[in-house]
């Protein structure tokens, strides 16, 4: 039995001719009468008889015919509940943001969302690339601004936009005066990693030609999760870094940073839901939001080149320590 079976009966009832019914549910006459005569065999029944004109419903076919109008309009409730759900732009949303972007993004999209949805609560919650997937995936979380693509096919990825890798050198850098960075063959060594974000380093030793970090900087270790700590190492003269360009938002005029040739090395942020996601309209306001945003220098159209990271065997081999 199928909602559209139902629908052939009730229209039957209302029109009590077989070819109006018919029309009335885009449907051809021997399409109807089949799925009709399906169903009367499904339960034993007839619904309707044949053999009075106008089209009349047995005793049982009209109580039939009354309870399938009953699910119709329950069944349009549910689809109107969707709906709604879908368009509601009010409750409680928990938002997870990977570390390295945070800080830039989170200020700006705090303030265009106030616009946009000031009736929803945001519960804001940064960590690294592993741990936002998995709370995505246990409903802990229900959106996450993160790097992608993940690989993962139980999650849903939305785009939003491209973000340019810079480099971030010391005055004394070989590349100090240069209008664009390109790598040097003493960089390899000398490249700032952090602590826990598997992804980000994937991607830096991607940009970099290196499978591994075992050889950079065994000097010293040391246990930082922040770009500004990098930044300042790099100021320490104590090696470079490869930083997303929303982190020099403010420091646009510093001689520290250098740009990459074409095609520029970027990494595509995206929203992230599971499947299970249902606020459609929710996730458009924020998509446009962050967009809007965003300074006009990251809309422009360019020549990139997009840097994975969940296939990068540093990736693999970093997370299955900790798995």
């Amino acid at each position: 039995m199928t909602i559209q079976q139902l629908k052939y009966i009730v229209a039957l009832d209302e029109e009590r001719h077989f070819a109006r019914a018919a029309e009335v549910c885009m449907v051809t006459q021997p399409g109807l009468t089949i799925q009709l005569k399906n169903l009367e065999e499904e339960i034993g029944i007839k619904i309707f008889d044949r053999n009075k004109v106008p089209l009349t419903p047995t005793t049982l076919g009209t109580e039939i015919i009354n309870k399938a109008r009953k699910i119709l309009r329950e069944a349009d409730e549910i689809r109107d509940f969707v709906v709604n759900e879908k368009n509601l732009l009010e409750g409680e949303l928990k938002l997870g943001i990977i570390s390295t972007l945070s800080p830039y993004l989170i200020p700006l999209f705090i303030k265009a969302m106030k616009e946009a949805a000031p009736k929803v609560k945001f519960i804001i919650r940064e960590s690294n690339t592993g741990q936002l997937m998995k709370d995505l995936e246990t409903g802990a979380l229900d959106v996450v601004i993160m790097a992608t693509p993940t690989g993962n096919p139980n999650l849903i990825e939305h785009p939003i936009f491209k973000e340019p890798f810079v480099a971030y050198l010391n005055e004394l850098h070989p590349m100090a005066n240069e209008e664009f960075y390109e790598l040097q063959p003493t960089d390899k060594t000398e490249l700032l990693l952090l602590h826990h974000e598997f992804c980000y380093n994937a991607q830096l030793l991607d940009i970099c030609g290196l499978k591994t970090s075992d050889k950079i900087k065994e000097q010293f270790t040391y246990d930082i999760s922040s770009i500004e700590t990098l930044k300042n190492l790099v100021r320490a003269q104590l090696g470079f870094a490869i930083i997303p360009q929303l982190s020099i938002l403010n420091e646009t005029q510093s001689p520290l940073f250098k740009p990459f040739k074409e095609p520029i090395p970027v990494r595509e942020i995206s929203l992230v839901v599971s499947d299970s996601f249902s606020k459609k309209l929710l996730l458009e306001k924020m998509n446009e939001a962050i967009w809007n945003c965003l300074p006009d220098s990251l809309k422009k159209d360019f020549a990139y080149r997009k840097i994975r990271w969940n296939d990068s065997p540093y990736f693999v081999k970093a997370v299955s320590k900790f798995s």
